[in-house]
Parts: C-alpha cells; sequence; structure tokens
C-alpha cells in the first residue's frame, strides 16, 4: 500500500502531540525507535516528524485518520512515555512530510543561557493553551527541521 493509496481511503488528519519518556532515551534507543516506527508508519500510510531534547519528545503525524488515530492510542499506552498530551489535531488539505515515513531531529540544548527576549518554540508547544499558537509553533519546529535537512544533503 502507498502513502497515496491509504490517503485516499480515508479522509487525511494530522495530530501534533508531546510526551514525556519515563527515562530519557540514549542514540541507540532512539535508532531501534525510529527504524521500528519508519516501517510500521510506511505500512499504515503515515508520514510525520518526531523531535527529541531533554527527554521530551513533540511529534506530527499525518495520514489516514484511523492510522494515525490507532497509533496514537498504541502512544499513549506506551509504557516508556508519559504525560502524553494531544495538542492539535485536525484535517488538514496536504501533508506537511509527504516524503518522511518519519524525519527526526535530536535537538541540543545550549549550554549556556540564551540572550534576553528567546523564545524557546520547543517549550512554547508544550507551555501554551492556545490552539492556534501551538500549531504555529509545530510549524516553527518543522520549517526549522526542513531547512536543516535540506543544509545536509
Amino acid at each position: 500500500m502507498s502513502l497515496h493509496s491509504a490517503a485516499s481511503a480515508e479522509h487525511l488528519y494530522s495530530l501534533v502531540y508531546t510526551s514525556e519518556a519515563l527515562t530519557p532515551f540514549d542514540d541507540d534507543s532512539l535508532r531501534t525507535l525510529l527504524t521500528d516506527s519508519r516501517a510500521a508508519n510506511h505500512h499504515a500510510g503515515i508520514t510525520g516528524i518526531l523531535l527529541y531534547r531533554d527527554g521530551r519528545f513533540v511529534q506530527l503525524l499525518e495520514g489516514p485518520e484511523g492510522s494515525v488515530r490507532s497509533l496514537m492510542r498504541t502512544i499513549s499506552d506506551d509504557p516508556r512515555h508519559h504525560r502524553v498530551r494531544v495538542l492539535v489535531d485536525g484535517y488538514p488539505k496536504d501533508r506537511q512530510f509527504s516524503a518522511w515515513t518519519m524525519g527526526y531531529e535530536p535537538i541540543s540544548t545550549e549550554p549556556t543561557a540564551p540572550p534576553e527576549g528567546f523564545r524557546d518554540t520547543f517549550t512554547d508547544i508544550e507551555a501554551v493553551d492556545d490552539n492556534d499558537a501551538v500549531l504555529r509553533a509545530a510549524r516553527e519546529l518543522a520549517l526549522w527541521f526542513r531547512v536543516r535537512s535540506d543544509r545536509s544533503r
């Protein structure tokens, strides 16, 4: 089943969620998670992006509604995650990550204090109750990831 045929069977649905890892993931744990997720997502017609920093995940999932909702239930029930919170969900017109079964970027924290007035989008995404602001923050992170990916090619 291709990603496009899966999307045509059901409405395109997307969501952004955050969660905290019960124990921090090291590089090997993240690599295993990504390998397994990419294979399962491809089969289910799901694309998206996963961001990880300091034991926290932010993930955007998109694909057939039934597949995305099923995956979200699996993530919510996964004992490696807690404080799972769906921030934004809906029916976008188009996929944002059509070529990525699961794009990934580790986000390192800066060793020094940020300059005055600095806005940390990753933190904003978890702290804001305004859906429009959360969606804007998720899009900012997605744009950041795309620019970094384009530069590394």
